[in-house]
């Protein structure tokens, strides 16, 4: 048996952005190449792995994916195992994905069952996205799963909580960057310049409207802008500016309204205010929804285990590229409860490890279960 905690803080020690998990890759390789060749293979695809376990009978093939990469974010947690790379943090939890996938991995190759497994070790969840291009990859294919499930720690629940629910669970998203250029000046001359302050102020507010005035009530739609960047001093007319955000939406339709209704502002805001005005809609992701058999099988085993507390969730404005595995595979993601005060994204989020042992139990039990059906 492996020391899950143990790895999950090494691992929390390294994270590192999206397609860049070189050290992480590393640490996991030196941990699978542990276990004995004939029950174990792997490959790498990029910075990320995938490991199979044969079955005794291989029927088919039962997937399970883990996120590996961090986020740009400074850790303010005060951990004795806080990150060492400055400026990154595994502030969404990943380090506990990867541990749990760990634990079942090593579960499995000492205790095997018919089916085969695969275990999905995927970089660039927060970006830029490696779930699409890793399920079109020839090494996925060859290994494809007919199945695949997936967990997401969640800091709002108690430790020992399991929250799910069939059909959507996350939403459709997209990042959105717009550039507006113009021309800088004196302020004291401001007929001589194009001021790009007033312009993207406009262009925030129009974009406030969408939501409001150009969604049916009846749908979800969240469209935020997360940044302003424009000028340089106090006394310089800004000659750029560049917003960033993001968009969100429970249909894939009100995704492509709100994303042309966006165009339509910038270039209204590129005529009005005699601007270049470029939109780059950058990474989107697919939305989640829960195969109903299989979420339903999972709720089944769930209510028979006495260490675990079963909650029926709301879909959320979450965004995770698992969405497109989903797509093309029947299977499920869950909420796991990892009790912290501090949420996701967060420069504190500090999750009990006590759940780490909730999920590797659970999903064993799962497995096994549909494993030997």
């Amino acid at each position: 048996m492996i020391d899950l905690v143990s790895v999950r803080r090494d691992l929390h020690r390294i994270p590192e952005l999206g397609f860049q998990e070189y050290k992480t890759q590393e640490y996991l390789l030196r941990h699978l190449s542990r276990y004995p060749k004939d029950r174990i293979e792997w490959k790498t695809w990029r910075t990320g792995i995938l490991v199979r376990i044969p079955g005794t009978a291989g029927n088919r093939t039962i997937g399970y994916r883990a996120d590996m990469d961090g986020l740009p974010i400074r850790e303010e947690t005060g951990l004795p195992f806080a990150s060492v790379h400055e400026g990154r943090m595994h502030a969404c939890g990943h380090d506990i994905h990867m541990t749990v996938a760990l634990g079942l991995i090593d579960h499995f190759v000492r205790s095997p069952i018919p089916d085969h497994l695969l275990f999905v070790f995927q970089p660039a969840e927060e970006g830029p996205g490696g779930a699409e291009p890793m399920l079109k990859s020839e090494s996925f294919r060859k290994w494809r799963p007919d199945c695949i499930f997936a967990l997401h720690i969640a800091p709002e629940y108690p430790v020992g909580t399991v929250a799910v629910k069939k059909g959507l669970l996350f939403a459709n998203t997209s990042e959105v960057f717009i550039d507006l250029i113009g021309k800088g000046g004196h302020a004291a001359y401001p007929h001589l310049a194009n001021d790009m302050v007033v312009a993207a102020a406009h262009l925030v507010g129009q974009i406030q409207t969408i939501v409001s005035r150009n969604t049916d009530p009846l749908e979800s739609a969240v469209v935020t802008i997360g940044k302003l960047t424009a000028g340089t001093a106090q006394n310089v007319i800004a000659e750029s500016a560049r917003l960033e955000g993001t968009i969100r939406t429970l249909s894939p339709e009100t995704m492509e309204r709100t994303k042309d209704r966006i165009r339509q502002l910038v270039r209204g805001i590129g005529e009005s205010f005699r601007c270049e005005a470029k939109i780059d809609f950058g990474a989107a992701y697919y939305q989640v929804v829960n195969d109903e058999r299989w979420t339903e099988a999972f709720i089944r085993v769930v209510k028979e285990l006495p260490f675990v507390r079963l909650e029926e969730c709301r879909a959320a404005m979450t965004g995770e590229d698992f969405g497109f595995m989903l797509k093309e595979i029947p299977g499920f993601m869950f909420w796991l409860g990892a009790e912290s005060a501090f949420g996701l994204h967060h420069s504190r989020l500090d999750p009990k490890e006590a759940c780490i042992e909730v999920a590797v139990k659970t999903m064993t039990a799962f497995i096994e279960k549909i494993g030997r059906e």
